[in-house]
């Protein structure tokens, strides 16, 4: 394994696009192979990153909570068919709005709850939810939700969810991909399956197993000191400016624990997670957090015909979507294998899981709108991992 090209790419990211800084974890067969970061947590440039940094994982989070979800499936407590409205009853006689969404503004129209429309033929399944193909939007401040904070600021995960319930879907459930909501739900379910919260889901049934403590859905004062400085891209100027971090890990109400991109932590703790899925479901310290037919579930793809074309639009040209997360589908592009999977978040974290060859990417950096992180950055990375393991 030589890596020293991946390693002068991470170096000109700085000089070439003004990432202030990040750290990448390889593991392979519950090693770490690689490990690099460059430039700086804090603004002032006087704080080299480190191991000890927190970061706001944002859309990451997903592929814990799909983890999670995978966990109640396994243990015959769900199935991927049952109806939401199983464990959520609001969650039946759902509705969809008239007409066709893609031509009321596709992924950017967000419907108001007097929307005309009809019930829906379908109902929404645990599948549909983690394919994020319920009709879901992702608007946080819907009609319904705004009405639930007006009564109640301090609603819980449950609560919220219910709200969501009320507003009408942008399509029948099951027909098309539109990135949405649709794990923020999960969670709710986890709640009401395993009678927990879903913060003290994830810390009893991954992160404890696992040796993790710097991976929250609530980071402590202690762990708030040690969040890396968040930037957002402004294009107008080419440059990473930094921004405040209070209300950046969608914290509807302090009780709201957001599935789809609730958690902070440090690069370590996520990378502990996604190589334990690398891995079998077996996390370096031989704990098991899931069976390794319960992994494989997750290298294959879900959405097919219109909503595969809708997952794909903009990038994502050699991946489908599956059970909460991208999977390739195409070897012709990158030199990752086929069936590998992981997802994403907002600040440009990017999580890669082969369990094919047991092997685990995780990349972070703190940079919100940054777009061609994640069309140029994150497929280069990929791509020069695997050259660096086959040297």
């Amino acid at each position: 394994m030589n890596f020293h090209l991946l390693t002068q790419y991470l170096d000109s990211l700085n000089e070439e696009y003004g990432i202030p800084g990040l750290d990448v974890i390889v593991t392979k067969d519950h090693e770490t192979v690689y490990r690099h970061s460059a430039g700086f947590s804090d603004p002032a440039g006087q704080n080299p990153v480190s191991s000890r940094d927190f970061y706001y994982l944002f859309s990451c989070t997903k592929v814990v909570t799909m983890t999670a979800m995978m966990q109640l499936l396994e243990a015959g407590k769900a199935s991927l068919y049952d109806p939401v409205s199983r464990f959520l009853p609001e969650w039946d006689h759902m509705t969809v709005i008239n007409g066709s969404w893609k031509e009321k503004g596709g992924m950017f129209f967000n419907p108001r709850i007097n929307e005309p429309s009809h019930f829906a033929k379908n109902r929404v399944r645990i599948i549909d939810l983690m394919s994020m193909m319920a009709g879901l939007t992702y608007d946080l401040q819907s009609d319904a939700i705004k009405d639930l904070l007006s009564r109640k600021p301090d609603a819980n995960t449950r609560e919220v969810v219910a709200a969501m319930a009320k507003m009408p879907l942008l399509y029948e459930p099951g027909t098309r991909y539109q990135y949405s909501l649709g794990h923020d739900v999960i969670a709710a379910v986890i709640e009401v399956i395993s009678g927990e919260s879903f913060s003290e889901y994830l810390k009893n049934h991954i992160f404890t197993p696992l040796g993790i403590q710097d991976l929250t859905l609530h980071p402590n004062t202690e762990q708030m000191c040690r969040m890396s400085a968040i930037y957002r891209y402004k294009p107008e100027s080419g440059k990473m400016e930094s921004i405040e971090l209070p209300g950046l890990n969608l914290k509807v109400t302090p009780n709201y624990e957001s599935g789809g991109g609730g958690l902070t932590g440090t690069a370590d703790a996520y990378s502990a997670v996604i190589e334990a899925l690398a891995n079998g479901g077996v996390g370096r310290n031989g704990a098991r957090i899931l069976k390794e037919e319960s992994v494989m579930l997750f290298t294959h793809s879900v959405t097919t015909g219109e909503a595969l074309q809708d997952f794909r639009v903009g990038r994502f040209l050699e991946y489908a979507y599956g059970l909460g997360v991208r999977v390739k589908t195409e070897q012709i592009l990158g030199h990752s294998p086929v069936g590998e999977f992981g997802w994403d978040g907002a600040a440009g974290a990017y999580a890669l899981i082969d369990p094919f060859n047991h092997v685990s990417v995780f990349y972070v950096e703190h940079v919100l709108d940054f777009f061609e992180g994640y069309s140029v950055v994150h497929p280069r990375v990929r791509d020069l991992v695997y050259k660096g393991l086959n040297r």
